[in-house]
């Protein structure tokens, strides 16, 4: 149970980083006139994120389950390689990744790295991560419960940035927007 309580806590420092990379670009958006979008959604999913991160520690204390190798190994290997992709989505996005949703005026849209394969690289992180996290430790119901409210409120959050490109100039809707960031 301790490498799996360690790696949550290594986690939640990786979301800490990201608030932190988050805060910095969006004083670089505001600063060049960016507009933001989705207000209302934004609480509901930082409280969504803090709870998976509660449950995967809750879960495995409340429900001893044994760890599964062969679900345990591959479960952090997928949180591993979603990790690796948000940080891709992180850096191609640079100053315009945010867990908010952002739009500069006049930027164009970055349709490079994993834009040039997916939409919404970043929310397809989010969800693999938030159903192999607690998977790590067979924390199954966080899994569930985690991947059914996320799918809920990525309806909304994929619309919210569907309506931003609406809201852009005709040139800028073939890409997503600043931002397709999670926490």
């Amino acid at each position: 149970m301790a490498p799996y309580l360690l790696l949550v806590g290594l986690v939640a420092v990786e979301r800490l980083a990201e608030l932190a990379v988050a805060r910095r670009n969006t004083a670089w958006s505001l600063a060049r006139g960016a507009r933001e979008y989705g207000r209302g959604h934004y609480p509901p999913m930082v409280a969504l994120h803090t709870a998976l991160l509660l449950a995967c520690v809750v879960e495995p204390l409340a429900a001893p389950r044994p760890f599964l190798p062969a679900l345990g190994w591959t479960a952090f290997a997928l949180a591993v390689a979603a990790q690796g992709l948000r940080w891709w989505c992180i850096a191609t996005l640079g100053p315009r990744w945010n867990t908010r949703v952002l739009v500069v005026p006049g930027l164009p849209l970055v349709a490079a790295g994993p834009y040039r394969f997916l939409r919404h690289p970043n929310y397809a992180a989010v969800v693999v991560e938030g159903v192999a996290l607690p998977l790590v430790h067979t924390a199954w119901l966080t899994a569930l419960g985690f991947g059914v409210l996320n799918l809920l409120l990525l309806r909304v959050r994929v619309r919210c940035e569907e309506a931003a490109l609406a809201d852009t100039a005709p040139a800028r809707r073939a890409a997503v927007p600043a931002g397709d960031g999670a926490l």
